[in-house]
């Protein structure tokens, strides 16, 4: 009986232990900026992974000076940070909203998960929904879902 026992509290001990290694871990962006565009910067509907600083420059180039004077910083330091920017189309309402919900790490690449939380229909307005968030740089593929 002692035998049984035994060997049933190996067994549970072994099916619950899990596999550290293929967990998801959940990574916190830093904010920033966050908003909608005017339409008129004559950015496509796009996800993008920034790691240089002359890409970055570029982007903030093409944004208008108020929309960039909201952000939280614009000098990035890419030595230890990418980012990631969200692009959504141009609507003819406002209202909307591009969100970048979740980024989870796991064993072969990061998941950036997007939805858009807010679906407009507010007003006549031309809108393009964006969302910009820095990470620590980790050497694995971004995908975008």
């Amino acid at each position: 009986m002692k035998n049984i026992i035994l060997f049933i509290s190996i067994m549970l001990s072994i099916t619950s232990c899990t596999n550290h290694d293929s967990e998801n871990i959940q990574i916190n962006p830093i904010l920033i900026g966050k908003g909608n565009l005017n339409g008129s910067e004559g950015i496509n509907q796009q996800n993008m992974v920034i790691q240089k600083n002359n890409d970055w420059d570029n982007l903030l180039a093409q944004l208008d000076s108020y929309t960039v004077s909201t952000f939280t910083e614009t000098k990035i330091d890419f030595d230890n940070y990418q980012i990631i920017a969200v692009f959504d189309e141009v609507y003819g309402n406002g209202g909307h909203s591009i969100d970048i919900i979740k980024i989870t790490e796991n064993e072969a690449d990061i998941v950036v998960k997007i939805k858009n939380l807010q679906t407009g229909g507010i007003n006549s307005v031309i809108t393009q929904p964006f969302h910009i968030v820095k990470i620590p740089i980790i050497d694995k593929p971004i995908l975008f879902k």
